[in-house]
Protein backbone atom coordinates (compact mmCIF):
# COMPACT_ATOMS: atom_id res chain seq x y z
CA UNK A 1 0.00 0.00 0.00
CA UNK A 2 1.51 3.01 -1.11
CA UNK A 3 2.03 5.36 2.40
CA UNK A 4 3.61 8.94 1.61
CA UNK A 5 6.25 9.05 4.62
CA UNK A 6 7.34 12.26 5.49
CA UNK A 7 11.08 12.64 4.38
CA UNK A 8 13.49 13.36 7.78
CA UNK A 9 16.79 15.06 7.41
CA UNK A 10 19.84 12.86 6.08
CA UNK A 11 21.03 10.52 8.82
CA UNK A 12 24.58 10.08 9.34
CA UNK A 13 26.57 7.20 9.51
CA UNK A 14 25.57 5.16 12.78
CA UNK A 15 28.84 3.31 14.43
CA UNK A 16 28.62 -0.40 15.24
CA UNK A 17 28.66 0.04 18.88
CA UNK A 18 25.99 2.47 18.63
CA UNK A 19 23.46 -0.03 16.69
CA UNK A 20 25.43 -2.48 19.54
CA UNK A 21 23.86 -0.19 22.14
CA UNK A 22 20.86 0.20 20.36
CA UNK A 23 20.14 -3.71 20.21
CA UNK A 24 21.05 -3.84 23.67
CA UNK A 25 18.65 -0.84 25.58
CA UNK A 26 15.70 -2.93 23.07
CA UNK A 27 16.48 -6.42 24.43
CA UNK A 28 16.72 -4.75 27.90
CA UNK A 29 13.13 -2.98 27.61
CA UNK A 30 11.58 -6.30 26.11
CA UNK A 31 13.07 -8.32 28.90
CA UNK A 32 11.87 -5.68 31.74
CA UNK A 33 8.73 -6.14 30.07
CA UNK A 34 8.35 -10.19 29.99
CA UNK A 35 9.42 -10.70 33.88
CA UNK A 36 7.09 -6.85 35.08
CA UNK A 37 4.32 -9.29 33.53
CA UNK A 38 2.33 -12.47 35.46
CA UNK A 39 3.67 -15.41 34.86
CA UNK A 40 0.23 -16.26 34.44
CA UNK A 41 -0.24 -14.84 31.44
CA UNK A 42 3.18 -15.71 29.62
CA UNK A 43 2.62 -19.69 30.47
CA UNK A 44 -1.08 -19.86 29.79
CA UNK A 45 -1.31 -21.14 25.97
CA UNK A 46 -5.03 -19.46 25.90
CA UNK A 47 -3.23 -16.36 25.52
CA UNK A 48 -2.86 -16.69 21.89
CA UNK A 49 -5.60 -18.84 21.71
CA UNK A 50 -8.80 -18.68 18.44
CA UNK A 51 -10.56 -15.83 18.87
CA UNK A 52 -13.20 -17.42 20.00
CA UNK A 53 -15.77 -14.54 18.75
CA UNK A 54 -15.76 -15.58 15.10
CA UNK A 55 -16.23 -18.64 13.02
CA UNK A 56 -14.53 -19.77 10.24
CA UNK A 57 -14.21 -22.48 7.12
CA UNK A 58 -11.76 -24.40 5.74
CA UNK A 59 -8.63 -23.45 7.11
CA UNK A 60 -6.81 -22.71 10.66
CA UNK A 61 -5.59 -19.52 12.26
CA UNK A 62 -1.97 -19.63 12.40
CA UNK A 63 -0.49 -20.04 16.25
CA UNK A 64 1.00 -17.95 17.33
CA UNK A 65 1.88 -19.50 20.95
CA UNK A 66 3.90 -22.20 19.12
CA UNK A 67 5.92 -20.29 16.74
CA UNK A 68 9.28 -19.34 17.46
CA UNK A 69 10.26 -15.76 18.57
CA UNK A 70 12.34 -13.82 15.75
CA UNK A 71 15.04 -11.83 16.96
CA UNK A 72 16.01 -9.54 17.55
CA UNK A 73 12.95 -7.32 18.68
CA UNK A 74 12.89 -3.47 17.24
CA UNK A 75 9.24 -2.55 18.33
CA UNK A 76 7.78 1.15 19.18
CA UNK A 77 4.41 3.34 19.03
CA UNK A 78 3.28 4.71 16.17
CA UNK A 79 3.11 8.84 15.80
CA UNK A 80 0.04 10.70 15.46
CA UNK A 81 -2.50 8.33 15.36
CA UNK A 82 -6.21 8.48 17.53
CA UNK A 83 -5.70 5.18 18.63
CA UNK A 84 -2.71 4.43 19.39
CA UNK A 85 -0.52 1.28 18.75
CA UNK A 86 2.84 -0.74 18.48
CA UNK A 87 4.72 -3.32 15.60
CA UNK A 88 7.62 -4.41 14.92
CA UNK A 89 9.79 -3.99 12.25
CA UNK A 90 10.49 -7.05 9.98
CA UNK A 91 13.17 -5.08 8.02
CA UNK A 92 16.17 -3.23 9.53
CA UNK A 93 17.41 -1.86 6.60
CA UNK A 94 21.50 -2.42 5.83
CA UNK A 95 23.07 -2.14 9.48
CA UNK A 96 25.25 -0.36 10.07
CA UNK A 97 25.38 2.07 7.93
CA UNK A 98 21.51 2.53 5.92
CA UNK A 99 19.19 1.16 8.80
CA UNK A 100 15.60 1.25 8.73
CA UNK A 101 14.42 4.99 8.89
CA UNK A 102 12.15 4.19 11.86
CA UNK A 103 15.50 2.80 13.92
CA UNK A 104 16.96 6.22 12.78
CA UNK A 105 13.95 7.68 14.46
CA UNK A 106 14.43 5.49 17.55
CA UNK A 107 18.40 6.44 17.97
CA UNK A 108 16.54 10.32 18.02
CA UNK A 109 13.99 9.44 20.78
CA UNK A 110 11.28 9.54 17.82
CA UNK A 111 8.08 7.06 17.61
CA UNK A 112 7.26 5.70 14.18
CA UNK A 113 5.95 7.37 11.71
CA UNK A 114 2.42 6.57 10.77
CA UNK A 115 1.42 4.66 7.63
CA UNK A 116 -1.02 6.02 5.44
CA UNK A 117 -3.31 2.86 5.67
CA UNK A 118 -3.17 3.49 9.95
CA UNK A 119 -4.92 6.26 9.64
CA UNK A 120 -7.20 5.47 6.80
CA UNK A 121 -8.20 2.79 8.67
CA UNK A 122 -8.88 4.33 11.68
CA UNK A 123 -11.16 7.38 10.19
CA UNK A 124 -13.15 4.71 7.90
CA UNK A 125 -14.04 2.42 11.47
CA UNK A 126 -14.67 5.68 13.22
CA UNK A 127 -17.30 6.76 10.90
CA UNK A 128 -18.73 3.21 11.64
CA UNK A 129 -18.60 3.29 14.69
CA UNK A 130 -20.50 6.99 14.88
CA UNK A 131 -23.35 5.39 12.72
CA UNK A 132 -23.94 2.52 15.46
CA UNK A 133 -22.28 -0.06 12.86
CA UNK A 134 -20.43 -3.11 14.05
CA UNK A 135 -18.65 -6.00 13.12
CA UNK A 136 -14.60 -7.08 11.95
CA UNK A 137 -12.18 -5.83 9.36
CA UNK A 138 -10.23 -8.31 7.05
CA UNK A 139 -6.62 -7.03 6.12
CA UNK A 140 -5.46 -9.05 3.16
CA UNK A 141 -1.63 -8.62 2.79
CA UNK A 142 -1.33 -7.61 6.56
CA UNK A 143 2.57 -7.43 6.11
CA UNK A 144 3.54 -6.22 9.65
CA UNK A 145 0.17 -5.42 11.15
CA UNK A 146 0.09 -1.48 10.54
CA UNK A 147 -3.71 -1.74 9.42
CA UNK A 148 -5.10 -4.28 11.57
CA UNK A 149 -3.42 -3.44 14.83
CA UNK A 150 -5.12 0.13 13.86
CA UNK A 151 -8.28 -1.79 14.27
CA UNK A 152 -7.65 -3.41 16.59
CA UNK A 153 -6.74 -0.23 18.78
CA UNK A 154 -10.34 0.62 18.34
CA UNK A 155 -11.92 -2.33 19.97
CA UNK A 156 -13.02 -4.28 16.35
CA UNK A 157 -12.14 -7.55 15.78
CA UNK A 158 -9.52 -8.12 12.67
CA UNK A 159 -9.25 -11.12 10.18
CA UNK A 160 -5.29 -11.06 8.88
CA UNK A 161 -4.09 -13.19 6.00
CA UNK A 162 -0.39 -13.33 5.71
CA UNK A 163 1.80 -15.43 3.32
CA UNK A 164 5.38 -14.26 4.92
CA UNK A 165 6.70 -16.47 7.99
CA UNK A 166 9.18 -13.41 8.96
CA UNK A 167 5.99 -11.05 8.66
CA UNK A 168 3.87 -13.63 10.89
CA UNK A 169 6.23 -13.53 13.77
CA UNK A 170 6.31 -9.60 13.89
CA UNK A 171 2.29 -10.22 13.86
CA UNK A 172 2.49 -11.93 16.85
CA UNK A 173 4.61 -9.95 18.68
CA UNK A 174 2.06 -7.04 17.43
CA UNK A 175 -0.70 -9.15 19.32
CA UNK A 176 1.47 -9.50 22.60
CA UNK A 177 2.51 -5.67 22.60
CA UNK A 178 -0.57 -4.38 21.83
CA UNK A 179 -2.57 -7.00 24.04
CA UNK A 180 -5.39 -7.58 21.47
CA UNK A 181 -5.15 -11.55 21.23
CA UNK A 182 -8.65 -11.97 21.47
CA UNK A 183 -9.20 -9.36 18.85
CA UNK A 184 -6.88 -10.20 16.06
CA UNK A 185 -7.09 -13.40 14.52
CA UNK A 186 -4.33 -14.42 11.92
CA UNK A 187 -3.97 -16.69 8.91
CA UNK A 188 -0.91 -17.77 6.97
CA UNK A 189 -2.06 -18.30 4.09
CA UNK A 190 -2.29 -16.73 0.54
CA UNK A 191 -6.05 -14.91 -0.30
CA UNK A 192 -7.27 -16.11 -3.97
CA UNK A 193 -9.86 -17.42 -6.15
CA UNK A 194 -9.26 -20.97 -5.57
CA UNK A 195 -8.55 -23.63 -2.85
CA UNK A 196 -4.71 -24.74 -3.34
CA UNK A 197 -0.93 -23.47 -3.23
CA UNK A 198 0.98 -21.18 -5.18
CA UNK A 199 4.61 -19.83 -5.43
CA UNK A 200 5.16 -16.04 -3.65
CA UNK A 201 8.62 -14.30 -4.00
CA UNK A 202 9.97 -12.45 -1.02
CA UNK A 203 12.60 -9.83 -1.04
CA UNK A 204 15.04 -10.16 1.54
CA UNK A 205 15.64 -6.61 3.24
CA UNK A 206 12.09 -5.55 1.43
CA UNK A 207 9.39 -8.28 2.61
CA UNK A 208 6.74 -5.74 2.19
CA UNK A 209 7.28 -6.35 -1.53
CA UNK A 210 6.85 -10.11 -1.22
CA UNK A 211 4.07 -10.93 -3.87
CA UNK A 212 3.03 -14.09 -6.24
CA UNK A 213 4.70 -12.18 -9.82
CA UNK A 214 8.23 -12.54 -9.42
CA UNK A 215 8.45 -9.42 -11.87
CA UNK A 216 6.18 -7.46 -9.13
CA UNK A 217 8.11 -8.43 -6.69
CA UNK A 218 11.19 -7.15 -7.67
CA UNK A 219 10.41 -3.91 -9.94
CA UNK A 220 11.39 -1.56 -6.96
CA UNK A 221 14.30 -3.85 -6.07
CA UNK A 222 15.74 -5.36 -8.60
CA UNK A 223 19.13 -5.74 -6.82
CA UNK A 224 17.76 -7.80 -3.75
CA UNK A 225 17.76 -11.33 -3.00
CA UNK A 226 14.79 -13.23 -4.02
CA UNK A 227 13.50 -16.52 -2.57
CA UNK A 228 10.73 -18.17 -3.99
CA UNK A 229 8.42 -20.32 -1.24
CA UNK A 230 4.89 -22.11 -1.23
CA UNK A 231 2.05 -21.13 0.38
CA UNK A 232 -1.45 -22.02 0.73
CA UNK A 233 -4.14 -20.50 -1.29
CA UNK A 234 -7.81 -19.67 -0.07
CA UNK A 235 -10.50 -17.69 -1.10
CA UNK A 236 -12.55 -15.35 1.69
CA UNK A 237 -15.35 -16.87 0.74
CA UNK A 238 -14.27 -20.12 2.26
CA UNK A 239 -12.99 -18.70 5.22
CA UNK A 240 -15.92 -15.72 6.22
CA UNK A 241 -19.16 -16.92 7.10
CA UNK A 242 -22.30 -15.38 5.68
CA UNK A 243 -23.50 -14.64 8.83
CA UNK A 244 -20.65 -12.68 9.88
CA UNK A 245 -20.49 -8.61 9.11
CA UNK A 246 -17.66 -7.14 7.38
CA UNK A 247 -16.97 -3.80 8.09
CA UNK A 248 -13.71 -2.72 5.84
CA UNK A 249 -12.08 -5.23 3.56
CA UNK A 250 -8.01 -4.19 2.49
CA UNK A 251 -6.48 -5.89 0.10
CA UNK A 252 -2.50 -5.05 -0.26
CA UNK A 253 -1.03 -7.65 -2.58
CA UNK A 254 1.75 -6.27 -4.67
CA UNK A 255 -0.78 -6.96 -8.43
CA UNK A 256 -2.55 -10.35 -7.21
CA UNK A 257 -5.68 -7.68 -6.04
CA UNK A 258 -8.17 -8.88 -8.75
CA UNK A 259 -7.81 -12.79 -7.53
CA UNK A 260 -8.44 -11.75 -3.90
CA UNK A 261 -11.73 -9.92 -5.20
CA UNK A 262 -12.86 -13.03 -7.30
CA UNK A 263 -12.25 -14.86 -4.03
CA UNK A 264 -14.17 -12.52 -2.40
CA UNK A 265 -17.14 -12.52 -4.50
CA UNK A 266 -20.14 -13.34 -2.38
CA UNK A 267 -19.21 -11.05 0.31
CA UNK A 268 -18.85 -8.31 -2.19
CA UNK A 269 -21.97 -9.23 -3.76
CA UNK A 270 -23.70 -7.84 -0.40
CA UNK A 271 -26.56 -5.66 -0.39
CA UNK A 272 -26.25 -1.96 0.59
CA UNK A 273 -24.36 -1.08 3.84
CA UNK A 274 -23.89 -4.92 4.87
CA UNK A 275 -21.47 -4.99 2.13
CA UNK A 276 -17.44 -3.83 2.98
CA UNK A 277 -15.90 -0.71 2.24
CA UNK A 278 -13.45 -2.06 0.43
CA UNK A 279 -9.61 -0.50 0.00
CA UNK A 280 -7.21 -2.34 -2.51
CA UNK A 281 -3.69 -1.48 -4.11
CA UNK A 282 -4.51 -0.16 -7.47
CA UNK A 283 -0.82 -0.05 -9.28
CA UNK A 284 -1.36 -0.57 -12.72
CA UNK A 285 2.32 -1.75 -13.04
CA UNK A 286 1.88 -4.54 -10.21
CA UNK A 287 -1.43 -5.67 -11.77
CA UNK A 288 0.19 -6.10 -15.44
CA UNK A 289 3.09 -8.17 -13.88
CA UNK A 290 0.17 -10.62 -12.21
CA UNK A 291 -2.03 -10.22 -15.61
CA UNK A 292 -4.36 -8.34 -15.02
CA UNK A 293 -5.41 -4.43 -15.26
CA UNK A 294 -6.89 -1.71 -13.13
CA UNK A 295 -9.81 -2.19 -15.68
CA UNK A 296 -10.29 -5.73 -15.23
CA UNK A 297 -10.98 -5.15 -11.38
CA UNK A 298 -13.45 -2.24 -12.13
CA UNK A 299 -15.43 -4.07 -14.24
CA UNK A 300 -15.87 -7.07 -11.85
CA UNK A 301 -16.68 -4.57 -9.08
CA UNK A 302 -19.32 -3.26 -10.90
CA UNK A 303 -20.62 -6.84 -11.74
CA UNK A 304 -20.62 -7.09 -7.61
CA UNK A 305 -22.71 -3.94 -6.94
CA UNK A 306 -19.61 -1.42 -6.68
CA UNK A 307 -19.98 1.91 -8.61
CA UNK A 308 -18.68 4.26 -6.22
CA UNK A 309 -14.70 3.56 -6.25
CA UNK A 310 -12.61 7.05 -5.77
CA UNK A 311 -8.68 6.99 -6.30
CA UNK A 312 -6.41 7.77 -3.65
CA UNK A 313 -2.79 7.79 -4.65
CA UNK A 314 -2.39 4.16 -5.68
CA UNK A 315 -5.34 2.82 -3.73
CA UNK A 316 -8.65 2.62 -4.56
CA UNK A 317 -11.74 2.73 -1.81
CA UNK A 318 -15.11 2.32 -3.44
CA UNK A 319 -18.15 1.67 -1.43
CA UNK A 320 -21.93 0.82 -2.10
CA UNK A 321 -24.88 3.06 -1.39
CA UNK A 322 -27.37 2.21 1.41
Amino acid sequence: MANAWKRDKPTTLLSPKFLFLLFSFTLLLFFLFIFSTPRSSLTNPTFFAINTHLSFNSISPFDCFNSPQAHPVVASVVEGVRYPFMYSLSDFGTLPDKPHKNIARMLKGKPFRKPDISVTVQEVLEKAKSEGRNGFVVDVGANVGMASFAAAAMGFRVVAFEPVFENLQKICEGIYFNRVADLVTVFEAAASDRLGNITVHKLVGRLDNSAVSATGAKMAFKSNEEIAFQVRTVPLDEVILESERVLLLKIDVQGWEYHVLKGASKLLSRKGSQAPYLIYEEDERLLQASNSSAKEIRDFLRTVGYHECTQHGTDAHCTKKG
